[in-house]
């Protein structure tokens, strides 16, 4: 069941001001989006080896915000290379398509360490 990380808006503002209206059009669009959202939400269980979905609405707000932050970038990276052409210049496209990739690198570290890792409030 796709969407179950984050939403398609949080996706979709990831991919940019220029990002393509063909793709992101919901109404139009919704297979390639849901796919795509399934193939992300996969890749974060794929990657961490923890089937987040299966009781998301237990979990701890920050973590969802960390897996909807990292399911966000995975798909805003296919709304991008889906269609570089409304981007000012390639190179715009790229930095995109490079600050996405590291933030679901950096997301996916911290998940995989999760269980490992304790949350506590300040002191």
């Amino acid at each position: 069941m796709p969407w179950t990380l984050c939403t398609s808006g949080s996706a979709i503002i990831k991919g940019g001001a220029n990002v393509s209206s063909t793709i992101t059009n919901y109404g139009t669009q919704r297979t390639a989006m849901d796919k795509f959202s399934d193939e992300a939400e996969g890749f974060i269980v794929q990657q961490t080896h923890i089937d987040w979905r299966a009781d998301y609405s237990a979990l701890p707000t920050d973590i969802q915000n960390a897996l909807s932050n990292v399911a966000s970038s995975l798909i805003a990276i296919q709304f991008i290379t889906y269609d570089m052409s409304g981007y000012t210049r390639l190179g715009e496209a790229v930095t995109m398509l490079n600050v996405q990739d590291q933030v679901a690198r950096d997301g996916i570290v911290f998940l995989k360490d999760f269980k490992k890792a304790t949350i506590r409030s300040a002191d």
